[in-house]
């Protein structure tokens, strides 16, 4: 099986991974009776600051998944996957987890720089994959 597949595989479980901490951080401050059920409204900042930052990291997650199928999908449809897109497979999976650290960890100035690096490294290696189909 091609690289890009396993990255796309890795991204996905990546994702999983982020709602599955997301849920479990949440259940916990609910079994410890710190928060009520009902407390953790969507759209809205919420909690504490790591809470937010989580929710936030899974959420930027799921809304480049979607992208990231589709550069996989056509690239598969048309043919093009190769050894550049497959390490371009690599560099997208390493700057979304590196991106969703970055997010966890911080939210000053250098730290928010370093995470939009990360964020546009994937959006420039979209780009230079779906430019390669055409």
């Amino acid at each position: 099986m091609e690289t890009i597949y396993y990255t796309l595989i890795g991204f996905a479980l990546w994702t999983l991974g982020l709602g599955v901490f997301l849920t479990s951080y949440r259940s916990v401050q609910v079994l410890l009776g710190k928060k009520k059920s009902n407390e953790f409204p969507a759209g809205i900042q919420h909690g504490s600051d790591f809470n937010w930052r989580l929710n936030r990291a899974h959420i930027n997650s799921l809304e480049n998944l979607p992208v990231f199928l589709t550069v996989v999908f056509l690239s598969a449809s048309f043919g093009k996957i190769d050894s550049f897109a497959n390490q371009a497979g690599l560099v997208i999976l390493g700057a979304r987890v590196l991106q969703s650290l970055t997010h966890l960890t911080s939210t000053n100035v250098l730290a928010v720089n370093i995470r939009f690096t990360f964020y546009m490294t994937q959006v420039i290696t979209y780009i230079v994959l779906l430019v390669r189909l055409v």
